[in-house]
Order: C-alpha cells, then structure tokens, then sequence
C-alpha cells in the first residue's frame, strides 16, 4: 500500500470513529463498524428506537470538497451491502434506511438522512 493511501485508510478509520463517537452522543446505538459484505462494505451500522440506518462516512481535508464526497454509485453499493446484512442487524419491523456523515476538520458533522432512495 502505497503511503498516500495509508493515510487515507488512517484519515478514514479516524472520520469513522468521530462518526460513530458524535451518532452515540446523539442518542444512537452502534451496532457494528466495518462491515464487509461480499458486495461492498459498510462503515457504520447503528440504530435509533425502530430504525436501523446503514451509515457511509465521508471525511474530506476541505469542506469545499464535501459536496461531490458522496455519489450515486457509491450509495447503490452502500444500499446493496446493507440488503445482504440487514437480516443480521435489523429487527422485525424496524424502518432501514441509508445515512451518509460527512466531516471536514472546522466543521460540525454533516448528517444526511436517508441519502439514498432509488
């Protein structure tokens, strides 16, 4: 791995742990970091009374660059992960939906609420 994307991975593991840090302070429950599914991988699964979000997390060194942080296709990837886990982690009659946390140093997390509906 080269050492500009060892930083990146760094930088990424870190914007995940302030994420999930800022959702329990918010009243969230994180149920799972990282998860891998032969589909792609999902940075945060956490829950809130009946809902389930599947939650990507996007940190970027300027705020400027947060706006085309996140795309369709990697939503899509998102919301395919989360179809092959949500057996494992939602409960019978939960509302599943996918977030996106978006973080820039200087900035309050950004919480887009159900980011992707198809």
């Amino acid at each position: 791995m080269t050492a500009k994307r060892e930083m990146a991975e760094r930088k990424g593991r870190e914007a995940e742990a302030q994420a999930a840090q800022w959702l329990a302070q918010q009243g969230w429950r994180i149920l799972a970091e990282r998860v891998k599914t032969p589909v792609g991988e999902i940075d945060l699964i956490a829950r809130y009374g009946t809902l389930t979000a599947f939650i990507e997390v996007k940190w970027r060194k300027r705020a400027a660059d947060l706006a085309t942080a996140i795309d369709e296709r990697r939503l899509w990837r998102v919301a395919a992960a989360a179809e092959a886990v949500a057996h494992e982690y939602a409960e019978q009659g939960d509302d599943l939906r996918i977030d996106v946390i978006l973080l820039a140093p200087g900035t309050s997390p950004r919480h887009i609420t159900n980011a992707f509906q198809p």
